[in-house]
């Protein structure tokens, strides 16, 4: 068995990668640890650029198709990491998961709709029906005995006959959470009645822990299939974001075929050689590398715990239940959320996240990214200790 080194440290400077090239545009400061934008600093394993080297060897790059490996790839990695047996004609590549929201959105929604997300959230959640003339309506996560819940009373109040979609981010991003099964079922029973489209996001579904089992939203009732479109992509699991590899899973006929029909219109549904490539690569190739990369990620996550815990007590680690985001409680350090920002960024020269673009809720929070060598990690959290001792 072939063991990956996810301790190497790899520059990526010069390579027009947002995460590090960017620094300077989007902090105000290059000279930054960057621990924040959702892609991972490991090397992208070996079977996957050896496909795509082995592609480029022919070197004719004309139009293309999705070929049956592709589909097949999906269906058999779909099976057996989430037990849920799919359909080829369920099938669509979309490129990218934002886009798809914004596609869904075109497709059965109106300006002056009304979309739900639940807060704090992926932000393109919130920008993305904002830029389109959508109104949001928050059904924030609700904090009991320490953990996140959905809030099902309050979702039942703010629903009227405006509420065309819900967007659901499964496992959550910032927190972590892998949602129960019976919570999905009750998100489903009350969406399908309302007649309100559910959009689960599960891009991190793959990198859920072992110890915690992710539900396709789609495939845990009747009324969860008849009320749902379920965006996947290995790009956060096998750090290929760049290459754009997202599809959308669509049990209901009704709905597929509306959807199928305006994404092929405009010609959105074609992928390209590379996005069909690396995706037969990554599902048929990628369980051995995705367990020990979860591994390390998760030995990550222990430190950054560990330590907080033994030196930085007044910041909180949520727990993450899958991925490698961290989202960090700093209510205790009793900053606004500017200074807060400003002890991460200025004074411990840390590039995170900040809580609050993720909406109500994130005020007083950081968003880690942990998918870095342990080296770099350990780095970060003493600049971050000295930050905090010296506030």
């Amino acid at each position: 068995m072939k063991q990956y080194n996810f301790d190497l440290v790899i520059d990526r400077k010069g390579t027009d990668c947002v995460k590090v090239d960017l620094l300077e545009e989007r902090f105000g400061k290059k000279d930054l640890t960057a621990l924040w934008v959702a892609d991972m600093d490991f090397r992208t394993p070996d079977f996957i650029v050896d496909a795509i080297r082995k592609r480029c060897d022919h070197e004719i790059f004309g139009y293309t198709f999705a070929s049956p490996a592709y589909y097949n790839s999906i269906i058999d990695w779909v099976q057996y990491k989430h037990s849920w047996e799919i359909k080829k004609e369920w099938l669509t590549y979309i490129p990218g998961i934002v886009k798809g929201i914004g596609f869904a959105l075109q497709c059965f929604t109106n300006p002056g709709d009304k979309v739900i997300i639940q807060p704090p959230v992926y932000h393109p959640f919130r920008l993305v029906p904002q830029h389109m003339k959508r109104e949001i309506v928050n059904n924030p996560l609700k904090i009991v005995n320490g953990k996140y819940e959905m809030d099902f009373d309050h979702l039942e109040s703010i629903i009227d006959e405006k509420c065309k979609i819900f967007i659901l981010c499964s496992p959550h991003n910032p927190a972590g959470i892998v949602w129960s099964k019976d919570t999905l079922i009750r998100l489903a029973e009350i969406c399908h009645k309302h007649q309100i489209l559910v959009i689960a996001d599960e891009i991190h579904a793959e990198m859920a822990y072992p110890q915690f089992r992710h539900h396709p939203f789609s495939s845990v009732s009747p009324e969860a299939t008849a009320c749902s479109i379920t965006f996947m992509a290995p790009s956060k699991t096998f750090n290929i974001a760049g290459i754009v590899t997202s599809y959308a899973i669509v049990p209901n006929d009704k709905i597929r075929e509306a959807f199928f029909r305006f994404l092929e219109a405009g010609e959105l549904s074609d992928g390209t050689i590379f996005a069909y490539t690396a995706t037969t690569a990554a599902y048929t190739y990628g369980a051995e590398w995705l367990q020990q990369m979860r591994t390390y990620v998760m030995e990550n996550v222990r430190t950054v715990d560990h330590f907080l815990q033994t030196h930085i007590p007044q910041i909180k680690m949520y727990p993450p239940q899958a991925s490698f985001l961290v989202w960090l409680d700093c209510r205790k350090l009793n900053l606004t959320q500017e200074k807060l920002v400003y002890l991460f960024k200025d004074k411990a020269g840390l590039a995170l996240n900040d809580g609050k673009m993720f909406g109500p809720g994130g005020e007083g929070f950081m968003r880690m990214n942990v998918g870095c060598s342990r080296l770099i990690l350990e780095q970060a959290l003493n600049a971050l200790k000295k930050a905090v001792d010296k506030k």
